[in-house]
């Protein structure tokens, strides 16, 4: 195998985001919209919706259709998901979680949120923010996405009134102080926008012209990628040895490789690596991806790592820089969204699965649960029902190298699962 510069370890030009707002704030039709203008929209699909547009008496292409299948779901009761939808621009590459915003949808919101790195929130022109508006806002802030867009849409159904903007932005502004929503370096911006026309979204139009900032698409272009914003701590959890006793290369028979996936920070040969929860120590000794060697590798790249030293390591262990050693812990505090039907029990064991590795654990405290609707705290009686957020502490069989959420939404979130029907029944995120 050849040594060769690093190639693109991971896509840079990938933007996560997702879109949350009520049922009337024309969620469905920017969506449409982006994915009209930038001309992503195939032609049979597009053929298909101008055929339904013109069925129901309408002049021009009802764009909210392409979103038409979530709808129909939620019409019929079938289920209730997030959707997600590609798209790209030229320059880059789009995945946007369309995530349904009624209350009794929490837990999918969450689902939806915990990999996006931009949330565009609608607010109704006419409406201002509303009791859902201040939800969605504080789940995005729950789960860490540091980029908000604030797009007050349907200027044109308040003449376009700069006042009417700025006004929702001030009332935006006072709620967000209140819930900590820029803290952590967390930017909002807002836009004035008509999905419907397309002021805004990916064409400036004509009608604003008191407002001089960027466009939606403007945004999404220039929105700095994942892993960006901070410098982040190595973070390498183990899935895999690969020790391939039986292959005929001489070379091989000696083999002793680390797979997984770096969740967080960078690696290059010749540096100090601790294993955790042993604690042991050696050097890296060389990094593979597939049949190409690497010098370094980089954030949510998937290689092999081999190690100077021979180390007793096996999946679920992580590797990280002996510079940055997270201490490994058998009590969690974390902010918990109950997923399941079934009611949380504190006289239950349940398996909490972070990263590749897993443990038993019981449940410590409630200290409280949310509501996400006026964002108090209120005291929890007996267990917590689905869709319900609280502040729990468990005590853990084995330890787990956890990262507060703030720091690292990779290693600061977990999954807890139910160890009689393996589901997975909650999602937590780790508190410092």
């Amino acid at each position: 195998m050849s040594r060769q510069e690093n190639p693109v370890a991971h896509n840079d030009s990938l933007l996560r985001f997702m879109t949350c707002g009520s049922v009337d704030d024309g969620k469905s039709t920017l969506i449409g919209r982006l994915l009209y203008d930038t001309k992503t929209i195939l032609a049979d699909t597009l053929t298909q919706i101008e055929r339904t547009s013109q069925k129901r008496g309408m002049e021009s292409v009802d764009l909210s259709l392409i979103t038409d299948g979530l709808q129909a779901e939620r019409e019929q009761g079938i289920t209730i998901d997030v959707a997600y939808r590609y798209f790209s621009t030229g320059t880059r590459k789009y995945i946007i979680a369309d995530a349904p915003g009624h209350e009794q949808y929490t837990r999918n919101m969450v689902t939806a949120a915990s990999t996006a790195n931009l949330a565009i929130i609608l607010i109704d022109a006419r409406k201002g923010v509303l009791t859902q508006t201040r939800r969605h806002s504080y789940l995005a802030q729950l789960v860490g996405i540091p980029h908000i867009v604030v797009a007050i849409n349907k200027m044109d159904l308040v003449d376009y009134s700069q006042a009417e903007f700025e006004r929702i932005k001030a009332s935006y502004l006072e709620f967000a102080e209140q819930i900590g929503l820029q803290r952590n370096g967390r930017d909002i911006r807002f836009v004035p926008m008509s999905a419907l026309n397309g002021d805004m979204l990916v064409e400036r139009g004509n009608a604003m012209p008191w407002y001089e900032g960027p466009t939606i698409l403007e945004l999404l272009e220039s929105a700095p990628p994942a892993h960006s914003e901070r410098s982040e701590s190595f973070r390498f959890p183990v899935q895999f040895v690969c020790r391939p006793h039986a292959s005929e290369d001489p070379e091989l028979h000696d083999f002793r490789g680390f797979m997984g996936r770096i969740e967080s920070g960078t690696i290059a040969i010749g540096d100090n690596i601790t294993v955790l929860p042993s604690g042991q120590t050696s050097h890296v000794k060389a990094i593979q991806s597939g049949n190409t060697q690497l010098e370094r590798a980089i954030t949510e790249q998937s290689v092999t790592i081999l190690l100077e030293d021979e180390i007793d390591i096996s999946r679920g262990d992580m590797i990280v820089k002996s510079d940055s050693v997270p201490e490994p812990v058998k009590q969690l505090n974390a902010m918990v969204c109950w997923l399941s039907e079934t009611p949380l029990s504190t006289a239950r064991t349940y398996i909490i699965r972070h990263t590749t590795r897993e443990s038993k654990a019981k449940i410590g405290n409630i200290a409280y649960k949310i509501d996400v609707n006026t964002t108090t705290q209120l005291p929890v009686e007996g267990s917590l029902q689905m869709n319900d957020i609280a502040s729990i502490s468990f005590k853990l069989a084995q330890p787990l190298m956890a990262d507060p959420y703030e720091l690292s939404r990779a290693t600061g979130a977990f999954i807890i699962i139910d160890e009689a029907t393996n589901n997975t029944v909650g999602a937590g995120m780790v508190q410092a």
